[in-house]
């Protein structure tokens, strides 16, 4: 029963922890750029997005087309960075072990 104890402790510890970084994440923001800076997208560590800059030489009906695929690029650039950011803090708190592939945190 010691060690049934001992797991229940860290089991709480663990959920403990992971609150900790939720919470930091929701507070965390990346930028996400594409055309060289002419568009930036910042998100939370949760994936919403919180702002949208474009660079007003690209505004105009000439470069519509551009400044859509560049905001694509943009968003997607600030989604990747924001998963990287995501697993390396989950990986403080698993210490390093990997989670089961489709494995997906309550986010």
């Amino acid at each position: 029963m010691k060690n049934l104890g001992q797991m229940m402790k860290q089991a709480q510890e663990m959920q403990d922890k992971m609150s900790e970084v939720q919470e930091k994440l929701s507070q965390l923001q990346v930028t996400g750029a594409a055309g060289g800076g002419m568009i930036e997208v910042t998100m939370t560590g949760k994936n919403e997005m919180r702002r949208v800059k474009i660079d007003p030489q690209l505004t105009g009906p000439e470069n519509l087309e551009m400044m859509e695929d560049l905001l694509v690029a943009a968003v997607n650039d600030a989604r990747v960075k924001v998963e990287a950011r995501v697993t390396e803090k989950m990986s403080e708190i698993t210490g390093g072990l990997q989670l089961p592939p489709g494995f997906k945190l309550p986010f």
